[in-house]
């Protein structure tokens, strides 16, 4: 078996890129880099923050609105919270939404409107990790900085033969990818290695045969590579409970709240609620004739399952709602819900 520091991993990759990458909206491609063509840093971060934790699929259409909407981090900064937080819902996550107004304006008014080109630069930036650092300063900057999503993680253990499980093997991951980084082309090489790790190298039934790292692969060559990378078991989820009100006046306007800034949801329109817990006590936001809905909305967060009860009321028009948020009918979207809310709207339509 030969050693993988006598192949040139960086080459060979780059040039399975340069034929096979992946057309998106917020990309610059290799043949366009090669013409001159240089990365909207703008675009890069954006893209990449709300690619933490979620798929390309479900960005797509996202990063069009945001982009054709604030097309600049001068406009971004510049837009209503309320207006932000509404386009972003239903990616989850929604501290990413906060800290990317605190970063945009950070960059506006401080930066006048200029990402920093280093990775500890950007690492000072509100809401801007190691990973989105690295990847910003790669792509965008063209900086020879290792990337480390979860596509290259997996990519290395295989190439390795690293059994370690993760997260815990996220150090050795890492530093066998920094060997592999080039100084040449390091933007395009951040990219390829994601993208071999998405379409070629995936969490199963890997594409080996076509793989254009496959002669230097060790997982390969050992028959390993579907087991890997391996995983610490993870602890199961608990349970939440809570209730939800969903209450409409007798004019069509429906009764919402604005959650507070800091917590989960934080700053998302929402109905209001009890809190959510083992045994939640109901707690209506005002008098009315509650009556509970047949069936539950379920959602999973990240460190819990949540069980919702929902009860509608109809209310009349001259009610004293102060406190709360009264949308005419006409101005309420539900997609402007985060994904929880909306569950409970589409259980009270359909009911």
């Amino acid at each position: 078996m030969r050693d993988i520091a006598e192949f040139d991993v960086s080459a060979e990759l780059l040039d399975w890129y340069d034929r096979h990458a992946r057309q998106m909206p917020w990309r610059i491609g290799p043949a366009d880099r090669a013409a001159g063509v240089v990365p909207d840093a703008y675009r890069v971060w954006l893209s990449e923050v709300m690619l933490q934790q979620t798929t390309v699929a479900a960005v797509r259409d996202y990063f069009v609105r945001f982009t054709t909407r604030w097309p600049t981090v001068d406009a971004l900064a510049a837009a209503k919270d309320e207006d932000v937080m509404a386009e972003w819902a239903g990616l989850g996550y929604y501290a990413r939404a906060r800290n990317l107004l605190k970063c945009a304006r950070v960059v506006a008014n401080e930066n006048a409107g200029r990402f920093p080109d280093t990775y500890d630069a950007l690492l000072e930036l509100p809401g801007i990790g190691p990973y989105t650092a690295a990847a910003i300063a790669a792509i965008a900057f063209n900086q020879p900085e290792t990337v480390l999503d979860g596509n290259v993680e997996r990519v290395m253990a295989r190439l390795f033969d690293i059994h370690d499980p993760l997260p815990g093997s996220k150090p050795i991951l890492k530093e066998k990818a920094a060997s592999l980084t080039p100084t040449r082309r390091p933007g395009d090489y951040a990219q390829a290695v994601m993208d071999l790790g998405a379409t070629i190298c995936t969490p199963k039934s890997p594409a080996c045969g076509i793989c254009p790292l496959r002669a230097p692969c060790l997982a390969r060559a050992v028959g390993t590579q579907a087991e890997l990378p391996k995983k610490t078991p993870k602890k199961p989820k608990p349970v939440r409970h809570g209730h939800i009100y969903i209450a409409r006046r007798e004019d069509g306007a429906l009764v919402l709240e604005r959650r507070p800034d800091k917590g989960l949801l934080g700053g998302m329109l929402g109905w209001p609620g009890s809190e959510w817990s083992d045994a939640p006590i109901p707690c209506p936001p005002f008098d009315a004739d509650w009556t509970a809905l047949q069936g539950e909305v379920r959602h999973t967060f990240t460190h819990f399952h949540l069980v919702l009860r929902v009860w509608t009321a109809s209310l009349p028009n001259g009610i004293n709602l102060d406190g709360l948020i009264v949308l005419d009918k006409h101005d309420f979207r539900p997609k402007d819900l985060p994904t929880v809310m909306r569950k409970a709207h589409d259980l009270w339509r359909g009911r």
